[in-house]
């Protein structure tokens, strides 16, 4: 098993890691791993590059795929040619990161029908099926959360986390939680997850709990980000501060914020939501961050390590 930093990890290293290893890399960064989400079906900033791409190039470390359909996968601005089935695969040939999926835990009583953007498809709720796809597809990471308006509770989520645990057992890592409501009023602002539901979620399988950082969601203050945190620490898992409330958009200033914010509460990862423009967090704001929670040498680090080392 590869005992080394994230932070100092070429790509065939990342390729070839394990869950184990991967575990090992993100605690031994010291809350030093920058994670991007970027939405697979909308048009790319680049039009001809994926917004997972420019992500990268930005300094992410891991990127996390919204909104794709494991039944009819698609990434716009992929290169023709590629068999649905190797999208994954390619993706993270291509960047040289770990890559990651949303997975969606609807709650049958929750569940609104609407024609939004963000509607759900089959193919991206979280089930075992689609799961273990999305592994042989070359998942390392499914996340299990919710977009707006589609009825994710915290008690489908844990439901779900134990399912797919059980289906994909150790070939990949699980990380459980809300970046807000996601269709769910009283599980929002400051209620959006209390600590009996991290604990939960530690249960039922969860390698990392998802929290909002601090600054995100009503109520989300550091004080209680923090203790959330601990609790996740406690039961052994991980904690991901995330921003999914479109500050991914916002002025740089507001990011370094919300960075240092998230350091001090204690994240082990460091997530930037995928609507600053729709379909990625404004590419200055990943780099922002990014700097702001490693410096410069590790964001240079990342950004200039070639993808076929």
């Amino acid at each position: 098993m590869i005992h080394r930093r994230l932070l100092d990890c070429a790509a065939s290293e990342l390729a070839s890691m394990d869950k184990a290893a991967l575990l090992y890399a993100i605690r031994a960064s010291e809350g030093r791993v920058m994670v991007s989400e970027t939405i697979a079906i909308t048009q790319p900033l680049l039009n001809t590059v994926t917004n997972a791409e420019l992500a990268a190039s930005q300094g992410a470390d891991i990127l996390l795929i919204n909104m794709f359909d494991s039944e009819t996968p698609v990434i716009q601005g992929m290169p023709a040619g590629i068999a649905a089935e190797h999208t994954l695969h390619e993706l993270q040939r291509l960047t040289g990161r770990i890559i990651g999926v949303n997975l969606e835990a609807v709650d049958p009583e929750f569940a609104a029908s609407h024609d939004d953007i963000w509607s759900m498809k089959p193919g991206r709720a979280a089930t075992a099926d689609n799961a273990r796809k999305l592994v042989a597809m070359g998942a390392k990471i499914l996340v299990l959360t919710g977009n707006p308006n589609n009825g994710i509770s915290n008690r489908a989520l844990g439901l779900a986390t134990r399912e797919i645990r059980d289906a994909v057992e150790d070939s990949a890592l699980v990380i459980t939680g809300k970046m807000h409501g996601a269709g769910i009023v009283r599980e929002s602002g400051s209620a959006i997850i209390s600590e009996e539901d991290v604990a939960w979620f530690a249960e039922q399988g969860a390698d990392i709990v998802l929290i909002p950082a601090p600054g995100t969601v009503p109520g989300m203050s550091q004080q209680k980000v923090a203790s959330l945190i601990a609790s996740a620490h406690a039961q052994g898992v991980l904690a991901m501060t995330a921003i999914g409330t479109s500050q991914e958009g916002a002025d740089v200033n507001t990011i370094r914020q919300i960075a240092l914010m998230s350091k001090m509460v204690g994240a082990d990862l460091h997530h930037i939501g995928d609507t600053g423009y729709m379909g990625m967090a404004l590419p200055e704001n990943i780099f922002a961050y990014s700097v702001a929670i490693r410096g410069v040498r590790h964001t240079y680090t990342r950004i200039a390590r070639s993808v076929h080392r």
